[in-house]
């Protein structure tokens, strides 16, 4: 009896070990979960649920022309994609390549090649005035400009709301505009893992304070409180970090810097074209229709955008989170477990993308019956499925950009170029004649179909030049 009574526990206790190795390394190790990937996608969850917590509020207390002012205002937001020009990828990929010829100690001083020590400190330096000058320009430009869009469309029933919110708004987009390049240079030091943990409480502190102010009954003043909350976390790291960061922003580098016209420009102002066709692919939707159909209908347009732009925002952490390490490998010219990393990322990203879009999808036909006030306020699922469709075409793609960029190069320019002209013209002529469904369409048409077939064509086309080149 008693040797029945003491082994009795251990099939449990077995089944409870090996549940608990599943969970703790087999399952992570299968879908390529690691500490960034991790904090990433925590960050990403937490927006998706503040989203979804801001949807209840923007129903509970925007009016219908409300909510689309209030999806408006980050349309205005996205436009600091005109003045970053894809800088923050650049300093990323630059910061990578040299930093395979250093390391990082936790007491912030580097050892390894100085001329890459000098190199690094250059790159940190230009970057924090290039910023600086145009954070001060962006601030300016936003301000006029969205000051004028609104004035031009503002609704009878909702005059002058704007305002003071567009105003606080603009603030906080140019105080956290001029933290940016900080935290790429700092994932491409290899700190890709501490900057995904900022960012997710980034996204825990911008939440709070959205919702507050959605509470409070200031709901247009959200995007701004997200920003600031952004801007405040950011600035925690950055103090953090002052032992690494100060001596390279104080050190003299004069001729051992990096050469940026002859290095780097050739490679960035690629990327700022690639990086301002991103506005007119993914953010025109909102102003144009609200331009054309009124606020209502682009706060729907909004609404549903935002919540597919943060699925595909999450799912892409396994692609993200891997440009820093891409970008070393390719200094060390590993190609093979560049391909290794990429492919099995590529695999794992698109499976849980699917499944994630199926769960979106049945939430949005369960709405009316569930939600119906919500349902009202979001697009039908044709126009949903269409968006979903979109977007994990739009997953292969970006995947497949990050991974040829990090040779330091933009081989999609002249594709994303053809794209954004292709999008932002049928998303007008659309706009005007058939509204959300003929925008979704034609985006799916352009985005979903054209733009991953002649993507992939680049992306193949330029791995088989770079192996013939290594043989």
């Amino acid at each position: 009896m008693l040797t029945e009574t003491t082994t009795s526990p251990r099939p449990s206790g077995s089944l409870w070990l090996a549940v608990r190795d599943f969970l703790r390394y087999k399952l992570p190790h299968s879908i390529g979960l690691d500490r960034a990937i991790a904090f990433t996608v925590l960050g990403r969850v937490v927006q998706g649920l503040g989203s979804v917590g801001s949807v209840l509020l923007i129903v509970h207390f925007l009016s219908a022309a409300e909510q689309g002012y209030y999806y408006a205002l980050w349309s205005l937001v996205a436009l600091q994609a005109v003045f970053e020009l894809g800088f923050s990828f650049v300093i990323l990929q630059v910061a990578a390549h040299e930093r395979a010829h250093l390391e990082f100690h936790p007491d912030g001083t580097i050892t390894g090649s100085e001329t890459a020590h000098f190199r690094l400190a250059s790159l940190l330096q230009r970057a924090v005035r290039w910023y600086s000058i145009a954070a001060v320009a962006m601030g300016i430009v936003l301000m006029i400009g969205g000051a004028r869009f609104f004035s031009l469309h503002q609704q009878p029933q909702a005059p002058n709301i704007w305002i003071v919110p567009l105003r606080v708004t603009v603030l906080a987009c140019a105080v956290t505009f001029s933290i940016g390049p900080v935290l790429s240079f700092l994932e491409g030091c290899g700190q890709v893992a501490q900057v995904a943990r900022m960012r997710f409480f980034q996204s825990t502190v911008s939440v709070a304070l959205s919702w507050t102010a959605m509470l409070t009954h200031h709901g247009l003043f959200s995007p701004a409180m997200v920003l600031l909350g952004q801007g405040f976390v950011a600035s925690l790291l950055l103090v953090s970090r002052r032992k690494l960061l100060l001596p390279l922003l104080r050190m003299h580098v004069a001729k051992m810097g990096i050469s940026w016209r002859r290095e780097v420009w050739p490679f960035q102002w690629k990327i700022a074209i690639s990086w301002l066709c991103d506005y007119f692919i993914f953010q025109l939707f909102t102003p144009v229709l609200f331009a054309f159909r009124g606020p209502e209908e682009a706060g729907k347009m909004g609404l549903s955008m935002s919540v597919v732009m943060q699925l595909s925002a999450m799912m892409l952490a396994w692609m993200t989170t891997k440009a820093a390490p891409f970008g070393s490998l390719i200094a060390k010219k590993d190609t093979p477990e560049l391909d290794r990393m990429f492919f099995r990322s590529l695999r794992q990203s698109i499976s849980l993308f699917v499944g994630a879009a199926a769960l979106v999808l049945m939430g949005v036909l369960a709405a009316p019956y569930v939600l119906p006030k919500i349902s009202r306020r979001i697009e039908d699922w044709p126009i949903f499925l269409l968006l979903l469709l979109t977007a994990l075409s739009s997953h292969v793609v970006q995947s497949e950009a990050i991974y040829l960029r990090a040779h330091k190069c933009e081989p999609f320019l002249v594709q994303s170029v053809v794209i954004a002209l292709c999008t932002a013209a049928s998303v007008v002529v659309f706009a005007k004649t058939s509204g959300a469904w003929g925008v979704s369409l034609a985006y799916f048409a352009v985005l979903g179909v054209a733009g991953v077939i002649s993507a992939t064509a680049i992306f193949r086309n330029k791995r088989s030049q770079w192996a013939q080149a290594e043989i």
